[in-house]
């Protein structure tokens, strides 16, 4: 099965990229997924469910560590395969 993760992160700074925010890029860029498409009002990525599933799972952990207060996180099955 493929997943795809869309998500947020808070708070927002439009002046610098808050912590968490660099953080969540870095792991969503340094995990195993197909595609991964990084912006400033959103983020999103794609995969195979496992890898998808840890993405999220180290997403979550990493920016709340580093200050996120919300984290808005949407997983859609995106087709078959790997």
């Amino acid at each position: 099965m493929r997943l795809k993760v869309e998500f947020t992160t808070e708070p927002f700074d439009l002046e610098e990229a808050p912590a968490h925010a660099v953080v969540a890029r870095e792991v969503i860029e340094a995990a195993e997924l197909d595609t991964v498409d990084v912006g400033p009002f959103g983020n999103s990525a794609e995969g195979g469910a496992d890898a998808v599933l840890a993405a999220v799972d180290a997403l979550l952990r990493s920016t709340l560590r580093a200050g996120a207060t919300r984290i808005s996180l949407q997983v859609s099955v995106a087709g078959e395969g790997r």
